[in-house]
């Protein structure tokens, strides 16, 4: 059953289900809590209580915020977890990457750990070369450039087709169909448009500061970037020495927790397991 959390400025959906140990997942723009249809069951069956919640101006959240920085999106989910109780463990993907590490800092008494999933959090330098060599990274880089200065739906589409590489879930068409109705709702791909070009400098600024472990999660062909392996092991690196790990999802996209739930579940339940509160 949705429920809402009212914020200074808005209105945020989230839902909760299992019992156990707290796990919050945020998604990432231009989707929706849904995102975390696969992932979320595996977790609770494995005992957490599990709240999944949509960013501002997505899904079931209001639009009409004064701002949509990571450092907003990281104030939010810490006033979730005020709501629901206890610590938790924040799972961030793609621009929610970058929040979890700001909620970790921001709030090291709420947050136990960060699993960062394709993770913008780092502030992004072009990489001509790896655009010249890399064709899958430079269309998604087109993509993602077109969506945000156009406000396409149409083209986020193509990226997202294009972000999920080979194998694709059973219900890909029917999500993809329902997501393209979400973000042609007036003010919503504004939205992603406001946080698609907005750089993570304030992530970024936060990752030396990190208090909690940190599981950075990459797909092996995300598009987002021409070597994942190496953005992966360049978040890791602006963490203090010994706070986090990587692990790479052999033939997973950017949104690897939907396309191969159950190996993402695999490297996730044994981190949690270890830095879960209570």
């Amino acid at each position: 059953m949705t429920q809402y959390l009212e914020i200074d400025g808005g209105r945020l959906a989230y839902d909760v289900t299992g019992e156990g140990p707290l796990v919050v997942l945020s998604h990432g723009m231009g989707d929706g809590r849904q995102a975390y249809r696969f992932l979320a069951p595996r977790l609770v069956a494995a005992g957490y209580r599990v709240a999944t919640a949509d960013l501002r101006g997505h899904g079931e959240s209001t639009t009409g915020w004064s701002s949509y920085t990571r450092t907003d999106t990281a104030n939010d989910l810490l006033a979730l977890i005020r709501r629901l109780g206890g610590s938790a463990v924040v799972v961030g993907h793609s621009f929610s990457g970058g929040a979890a590490t700001a909620a970790a800092v921001l709030g090291p008494d709420l947050v136990s750990a960060v699993v960062e999933i394709g993770p913008f959090t780092r502030t992004q330098k072009l990489d001509l070369g790896g655009l010249l060599r890399n064709g899958r990274h430079r269309k998604g880089l087109m993509l993602l450039l077109g969506t945000g200065a156009l406000r396409s739906v149409g083209l986020w589409r193509r990226y997202l087709d294009h972000a999920y590489p080979g194998a694709k879930p059973a219900d890909y068409d029917e999500y993809m169909t329902a997501l393209e109705e979400a973000l042609r709702r007036p003010g919503r791909m504004a939205v992603v448009s406001k946080m698609g070009m907005s750089a993570p400098t304030d992530a970024d600024a936060q990752l030396s500061k990190l208090p909690v472990p940190a599981l950075v999660l990459m797909g092996t062909l995300d598009p987002d970037w021409a070597d994942p392996r190496a953005e992966a092991d360049g978040v890791v690196a602006g963490m203090p020495s010994g706070r986090g790990t990587v692990a790479m999802i052999d033939g997973a996209g950017h949104y690897a927790h939907a396309q191969f739930p159950a190996e993402v579940a695999e490297v996730m339940l044994p981190f949690l397991k270890d830095h879960t509160r209570g």
